[in-house]
């Protein structure tokens, strides 16, 4: 295979293994890669993932608070100032619908459940709303781990969420700080990297991601990852733009399959042990890769997104079961081939093409 700035993608694992983090030019060197070259940098990036995470993938479930109606201008957003986009729009729900959605989801296998509002940032009144509906959670669901992405954090919050019982605390950085300005105006990226060391200083464990297909630079990529990787951001969502029509990024397709995962193998490389949740937009833009990309990320979102349904979770759960992964945390994990396995799939009789009056399936 070809090198990278210095060695093979397989010869770089090996000294990520031994101690020695990977550079900038590596991680250029991943971006850049022929596609011929994709199925060596998947199972070298892989070895990172088997080391960390062995055959594990955590499952996190979503649960959108309060949809749309957000005050800042984000160009990617349908829930932005400005924004036309067909999406639900409602104001906070109460404690017992948000337990009903999280329970659902923890039946479907989620070990995490992130606890989402739209919003510049709460007020002190909209933190009391979500540590009250987290202690019922955890009242009735003991073991759930909560993260909470509500926005910009003040001076207290963090720390009230934690007294609350809330584990993590979702704030991405979303691009480049050299990109970020291209994208929203009505806060900075000073004001991102606060809210995250906030959370992680009042003991929450911090969770930072990106989004890519923003218009932004391979250069500009590496730098959002590189930043993630100084702020010590224990999860890694890395999100795929959808485009949503009514959104200034409407008609935005600048990714493939093959560069998403080209993504998320850097992502691998410059943050070997970090939790890598492949996250918004996988379905649309990793299409049939998606079960080659859990090979190298090792944390999905189950079923929907916040405004966006995603594939069905029981297509989640059996891509995870068919590629000879487990759930993290799941008591009884199925095996792929097991009886469990057989009564979902039954052979269709054609009814198509030769023979019959109906158009071929071609």
């Amino acid at each position: 295979m070809t090198q990278t700035s210095t060695q093979s993608f397989d010869d770089l694992a090996s000294s990520i293994l031994d101690g020695k983090p990977a550079t900038e030019d590596d991680a250029l060197a991943v971006l850049r890669a022929h596609d011929d070259e994709l199925i060596g940098m998947v199972a070298a990036a892989g070895r990172l993932r088997r080391e960390h995470f062995g055959n594990t993938v955590k499952v996190n479930y979503l649960v959108n608070l309060k949809s749309g109606l957000c005050p800042e201008n984000c160009s990617y957003c349908s829930q932005a100032l400005g924004s036309t986009a067909d999406i639900l729009k409602y104001t906070w729900l109460k404690t017992d619908e948000a337990l009903e959605q999280a329970a659902a989801g923890m039946r479907g296998g989620a070990t995490r459940v992130c606890m989402v509002s739209s919003g510049r940032g709460p007020t002190d009144r909209d933190v009391e709303r979500v540590a009250d509906m987290v202690g019922a959670l955890k009242t009735e669901h003991p073991e759930v781990e909560v993260c909470a992405c509500l926005g910009l954090l003040k001076d207290g919050q963090a720390e009230r969420l934690r007294e609350a019982g809330v584990d993590a605390y979702n704030h991405n950085i979303n691009t480049a700080e050299s990109h970020h300005d291209k994208i929203v105006t009505t806060h900075t990226y000073a004001d991102r990297v606060d809210t995250v060391t906030k959370a992680k200083t009042a003991g929450l464990s911090p969770c930072s991601g990106l989004i890519a297909g923003l218009g932004e630079t391979d250069e500009q990529l590496v730098e959002a990852l590189f930043a993630l990787r100084d702020l010590d951001s224990d999860s890694i969502p890395v999100n795929f733009l959808m485009p949503f029509d009514g959104t200034p990024l409407e008609n935005t397709w600048d990714l493939s399959p093959s560069r998403c995962l080209k993504i998320l193998a850097m992502a691998r490389f410059v943050c070997p042990d970090k939790e890598l949740r492949i996250a918004g937009g996988r379905e649309m833009h990793l299409r049939s890769l998606q079960a080659l990309a859990l090979q190298v990320a090792n944390s999905i979102f189950l079923g929907d997104y916040l405004t966006s349904e995603g594939q069905a979770a029981d297509a989640d759960l059996e891509m995870i079961r068919d590629n000879g992964f487990v759930v993290l945390g799941a008591e009884e994990p199925l095996v792929a081939g097991s009886p469990a396995d057989q009564v979902t799939h039954h052979p269709a009789s054609r009814r198509r093409g030769a023979g019959t009056d109906v158009l071929p399936n071609a």
